[in-house]
């Protein structure tokens, strides 16, 4: 990881509230910031990275000497996922020690070009593979992602408490399908709850990055590969994704990086 000055884990206690979505925009904003980015599909079971940014599926990187695979360069990002290395129809039917393998060769036989921000989508949960990211990867500070509902809030308490217990730094918490804006009369409505994700930051002290609406927009978007910051620069949800990037690069500033230390007992 020679080529990598920090590490930010974009997390989420259950799948469904938007992780991904949110990784890719981070991203993306971190880089209209300033920053070279790059950007790690670590979901090895179910990989989206490469839908979102638009990457042909046939795409596959290119060796870059010793071992290492250079990697696939979408909207200026770094990328790497397991989607590159394998076919859409293809399951990774294996246990976690294998899936970890696999996040460890993502990480360190890929040939990073000088990043100063390395954003890792991770899966949902608190399993394997975080704890592999955990241990082996120096990171700089964790995202939580999460929408309003008790369901989900219950789950990203569970993922904030993980990274207490590994010394990863929460940086804060993103907000996903917050209200959502009728297109028709433009009444709002909080569908899932209202303030969860503030709540949830209130108890555990750290700050509330942002609040997304539920929006078609940002939903057809990373279908179609062509992520908001992209394609739709002026959407109200972009100034959001650049007010996250913002508050993310001053906690990186000011931000302790203790080694994670891991015990089992």
């Amino acid at each position: 990881m020679q080529g990598v000055s920090k590490i930010i884990a974009v997390a989420s206690g259950k799948g469904g509230v938007g992780k991904s979505t949110s990784a890719v925009n981070i991203a993306l904003a971190l880089q209209a910031a300033g920053q070279r980015v790059g950007l790690l599909d670590a979901d090895i079971y179910g990989p989206s990275i490469g839908m979102m940014l638009g990457v042909d599926p046939a795409q596959r990187p290119a060796p870059a000497g010793d071992n290492k695979l250079a990697p696939v360069v979408a909207h200026g990002l770094q990328t790497m996922s397991m989607a590159y290395l394998v076919t859409e129809q293809t399951p990774m039917v294996w246990r976690g020690p294998m899936a970890a393998g696999a996040l460890l060769q993502l990480l360190e036989q890929v040939a990073w070009q000088q990043l100063d921000i390395l954003v890792v989508d991770m899966p949902p949960g608190t399993g394997d593979i975080q704890l592999t990211l955990s241990q082996k990867a120096q990171l700089a500070g964790a995202v939580v992602v999460t929408t309003p509902q008790d369901i989900a809030l219950l789950d990203a308490r569970k993922a904030i408490e993980m990274f207490n217990k590994v010394a990863v730094p929460v940086l804060g918490i993103v907000e996903n399908m917050a209200s959502h804006h009728c297109s028709a009369c433009g009444h709002v409505e909080p569908i899932f709850g209202e303030q969860g994700g503030a709540a949830v930051a209130e108890q555990y002290a750290v700050p509330l990055l942002g609040q997304l609406p539920l929006d078609r927009a940002l939903r057809s978007a990373g279908d179609s590969g062509a992520p908001l910051l992209v394609s739709q620069p002026d959407h109200a949800a972009v100034a959001c994704y650049a007010a996250i990037a913002e508050q993310l690069l001053a906690a990186l500033d000011s931000a302790a990086q203790p080694q994670p230390e891991i015990v089992i007992e």
